[in-house]
C-alpha cells in the first residue's frame, strides 16, 4: 500500500513526519529515521484499524495573505 507523507523541519531540530490518510505522526532525527518511524507507526494503526484508499491522494500548496 503507497501512503504519502509529510515532513516538517523541527524548530529543535530534525524533522516530524505525519501521515494524512491515517493521521499518524512521528519525529526523526533525520529525514530516513523521520521515514522510518512513521511507516512503523502507520503500520501498527492499520493493525487496529484498516484503512480501505478510493484512490491517490493530492498534495498541492496554497497561499494565504500575511499581516505585519
Amino acid at each position: 500500500m503507497e501512503l504519502s507523507a509529510i515532513l516538517i523541519p523541527a524548530s529543535e531540530g530534525g524533522y516530524v513526519a505525519l501521515n494524512p490518510e491515517t493521521g499518524t505522526s512521528t519525529q526523526g532525527d533525520s529525514i530516513e529515521e523521520a521515514l522510518a518511524n512513521l511507516q512503523e507507526a502507520t503500520e501498527l494503526y492499520l493493525e487496529e484499524f484498516p484503512l480501505i484508499l478510493s484512490g491517490r491522494s493530492l498534495l498541492t500548496t496554497f497561499q494565504v495573505a500575511t499581516h505585519a
